[in-house]
């Protein structure tokens, strides 16, 4: 059974190599300080909406871009109905939306909705009608100074942006939770930690922002049509040298699956779409890591091949031992010592991470001081879901679908849940 002590010392030796950086991301915050603005120009934006099938959550969130102390006439706020069967379209056009209707069966996908949006923006307004664009989901709500924040960012010189993700339902269970304390820890403890080193940060689906010369040297359109057509976004910018920044400041709450076979699917979109883009660019970020030395090729090189594959490799490696020593009637015992030993290893580092999350955000999440230390010890059991999640999507076909929202909130709700309002 030395070969399974073997396996597990050389993945154990990977996994630090690969990943210890993020470790020391932690400790970044408390060490450096975010630089002062520069001097801040007003800029004109068109708010994307992709909108399937949204007719509870959407006027929250246009009456939320509607309420930001941001001058109103340098917004328009952009919906494209996509394959919509309810009243989405109609409730937007209500809430002050310009709005486009698309019926495309086959062509399913935010990317192909982001794609016929900007097409149609190209077509019925001026090229230079604004400055940037500012992508969103449905189901959002921004915080009223939302872009005020992100236009300083801006100001600065960044021409992509990503801001600090919230949870419209962290309370609602383990799983909402899971997503929600995901998304706390990669605002604070990754993409602020990566602003702050002067590195790329990410974008993570929601709640970006990029210039019209970001959209002009793609072709005047949106075209990243991927299952994880944010990550694919990110890594193109990234491997042709751009820097994506992060607005810490501007607060953005979006609704996270309650149930475990929306989050399967969901994550299972992603893991796929992760491999999708590993596969395009891969060996583009391994020149930009080597011929380079990029540490931000490096940094979303480990990204889209997340720490949970190493993990799987590891549990397979165990499970595998165990029955081929059931088999032999050989002793099983040394190999399942092993395998709930690393999954306990595992569960604390998860634990700790969360914990820490939890304790730096505690007055951003929005639930009961119960909730927030129960959902810290169930964090890392959300996390284990990955692992069967990301085995299943190395040979399953997986396409896109809707994940249903229903968390009808205003930005007031979520003030007076925070005690602010």
């Amino acid at each position: 059974m030395e070969i399974i002590k073997m396996i597990n010392y050389v993945i154990a030796i990977v996994f630090t190599v690969c990943y210890a950086y993020q470790f020391f991301y932690i400790l970044v915050p408390y060490l450096k300080k975010r630089k002062p603005h520069r001097e801040t120009t007003f800029h004109r934006y068109a708010v994307l909406i992709s909108a399937r099938n949204e007719e509870t959550v959407i006027g929250q969130l246009l009456d939320s871009i509607r309420k930001q102390d941001y001058p109103e006439e340098l917004v328009t706020a952009f919906v494209v109905a996509d394959n919509c069967t309810d009243a989405t379209a109609r409730i937007a056009k209500e809430h002050g939306a310009v709005v486009y209707e698309r019926f495309n069966r086959q062509q399913v996908g935010k990317g192909f909705a982001l794609d016929f949006l900007t097409q149609q923006i190209r077509r019925d307004y001026p090229s230079d009608a604004f400055d940037a664009f500012l992508v969103l989901d449905a189901d959002n709500l921004l915080s009223p100074n939302y872009l005020t924040e992100m236009n300083k960012t801006f100001s600065d010189g960044y021409s992509i942006i990503t801001s600090y993700r919230n949870s419209k339902n962290y309370g609602s269970n383990w799983i909402s939770a899971g997503y929600a304390l995901w998304f706390l820890r990669e605002a604070r403890y990754l993409n602020e930690s990566r602003m702050l080193l002067g590195t790329s940060c990410a974008v993570s689906g929601t709640g970006f922002m990029f210039s019209r010369e970001i959209l002009e040297r793609i072709g005047d359109r949106w075209s990243f049509y991927l299952l994880t057509e944010d990550i694919e976004f990110t890594i193109h910018n990234v491997v042709n040298g751009e820097k994506i920044g992060y607005c810490p400041t501007a607060v953005l709450y979006d609704e996270q699956p309650v149930t475990f076979s929306q989050s399967w699917k969901q994550r299972m979109r992603w893991a796929k779409g992760y491999l999708q883009v590993f596969r395009r660019y891969g060996a583009k970020l391994i020149r930009g890591t080597l011929g380079k030395l990029s540490f931000s090729c490096f940094d979303m090189c480990m990204t889209i091949m997340p720490a949970i594959i190493l993990t799987t490799i590891a549990i397979l490696a165990n499970l595998t031992i165990v029955v081929v020593g059931l088999l032999t009637e050989d002793n099983v015992l040394i190999p399942l010592e092993s395998m709930f030993e690393m999954l306990r290893n595992a569960y604390c580092l998860m634990f700790v991470i969360g914990a820490v999350t939890t304790i730096s955000e505690w007055k951003q999440i929005h639930t009961t001081t119960f909730k927030k230390i129960l959902y810290a010890f169930t964090f890392p059991i959300f996390m284990f879901t990955y692992i069967p999640i990301s085995f299943v999507a190395l040979f399953k076909k997986v396409e896109w679908t809707p994940i249903a929202h229903n968390e009808a909130k205003s930005i007031e709700d979520m003030q007076k849940e925070q005690g602010i309002a």
